[in-house]
């Protein structure tokens, strides 16, 4: 097999936290993780829009930045962007070679106890590529949790926890408590990390662990500079949040001698990208597609805030989700936005069963309209059959074969 195939093959060894794999590949690679500086990014929700912001900020300031993220929508390359760019096709191939090769000899040599995971490999590659291509400084954002993230390798110049909230708590804990030590994980002795708008006891954890290791603590609604008014790149209330977080990011790396200036900081807010947070899509007979990556209940909740903002009647939502995801609360929060419902399933072996989902819209919701279309690209079409707005939200699995629908 070849050596994408190989790398996507390590997905049955599912989720694994602990770092011990990783280093031990690391090592392996010559730790590629230690040639470039780098910015350590987590949080519920956000933590994907920061990095985005970070990184374009940095490219404006004149750095040879590069940004690690997952999942992807649509292809591989997206989680490895260089100088604003997704790494081409032929790097891929020939990182993924060498990652194989160091797999290969580190399960030989015993220095790997077993195959690493999917996710323990491409942040392999990632921090390789990055070497290769000269990076001098990266926006790496934790995958899941923090403490026992393979990203949680890096020794960063700054750390950012965007948010504390509700998600993936079979692996984080079940209270806000548990959850904020998980992410908590990633602050470094002496390292500064800005802290986004988080509830007092997920903030008191927080603290707790920054004074233990003497990490200088930035709530990001500290005053910083003052930049006037910025009309964001991303839509949403929700994103002049996360830019708070990206402005005390930026300016704690300026006072640490990586030049940024205040006109880099605007430009970057201004211009980000960060495909499927409200992205907007135009269809060919001018129906509009609204897609996002709400897939937790602070991510509906964002969602439901924006879609109410906007006018006219009430759009169409498609809609498929996990079924390890909390449902009910996503919908209990989304519905009232909506004036109709098309659940579908996304392709992803943890895909919610759409005919359950749509039995729970019904007792959420009896009155509204709502029906069940399996594949997400008929979804979409029937939705635009009969609405001049569509929301797809859910899951990023889904926008993820929306979009490769559309591209298509």
């Amino acid at each position: 097999m070849d050596a994408l195939t190989y790398l996507f093959s390590l997905e049955q060894f599912g989720i694994k936290f602990g770092l011990d794999n990783i280093r031990a590949l690391l090592a392996q690679l010559g730790d590629p993780q230690q040639s470039f500086r780098s910015i350590h990014i987590a949080g519920t929700n956000g933590k994907g829009s920061v990095t985005a912001m970070v990184d374009t900020v940095l490219r404006r300031a004149g750095h040879r930045s590069a940004r690690f993220t997952s999942p992807h929508l649509v292809d591989l390359s997206e989680r490895f962007v260089v100088n604003g760019e997704p790494v081409d096709a032929a790097e891929m191939t020939r990182a993924a070679v060498d990652i194989r090769r160091a797999i290969d000899a580190g399960l030989a040599r015993g220095t790997l106890s077993a195959p690493p995971t999917f996710f323990e490999a491409t942040t392999a590659m990632a921090f390789e590529m990055f070497r290769r291509a000269g990076v001098d400084i990266a926006v790496i954002e934790v995958g899941l949790g923090g403490r026992l993230d393979s990203t949680n390798v890096i020794e960063p110049l700054v750390t950012a926890i965007t948010s504390i909230d509700f998600d993936h708590q079979q692996y984080l804990g079940n209270t806000l408590t548990e959850i904020a030590g998980e992410k908590a994980g990633i602050i470094k002795r002496g390292v500064p990390v800005i802290v986004g708008d988080v509830a007092p006891e997920a903030f008191a954890v927080i603290d707790a662990v920054a004074r233990e290791r003497a990490a200088p603590l930035i709530r990001a609604s500290d005053g910083g500079r003052d930049y006037g008014p910025i009309r964001l790149g991303l839509r949403g209330a929700h994103q002049a949040a996360n830019a708070k977080v990206a402005m005390r990011v930026l300016e704690t790396l300026d006072r640490l001698g990586v030049a940024i200036s205040s006109d880099a900081i605007v430009d970057g807010l201004t211009t980000v990208t960060w495909p499927g947070r409200l992205e907007h899509r135009v269809l060919p007979d001018g129906r509009e597609l609204v897609l996002d990556a709400a897939h937790n209940p602070a991510g509906a909740t964002a969602l439901a805030s924006y879609v109410h903002s906007l006018r006219g009647p009430k759009p169409t939502l498609v809609f498929g989700a996990m079924r390890d995801k909390d449902v009910d609360a996503m919908l209990t929060v989304l519905l009232p936005a909506f004036g109709r419902m098309i659940v579908t399933r996304p392709s992803n072996p943890r895909a919610a069963d759409p005919e359950e989902l749509a039995a729970r819209v019904r007792a959420l919701v009896p009155a509204l309209p709502v029906e069940v279309v399996e594949s997400p690209g008929a979804a979409v079409a029937a939705a635009a059959n009969t609405s001049r707005l569509v929301v797809v939200a859910g899951s990023i699995f889904l926008l993820g074969d929306v979009l490769r629908e559309l591209d298509a």
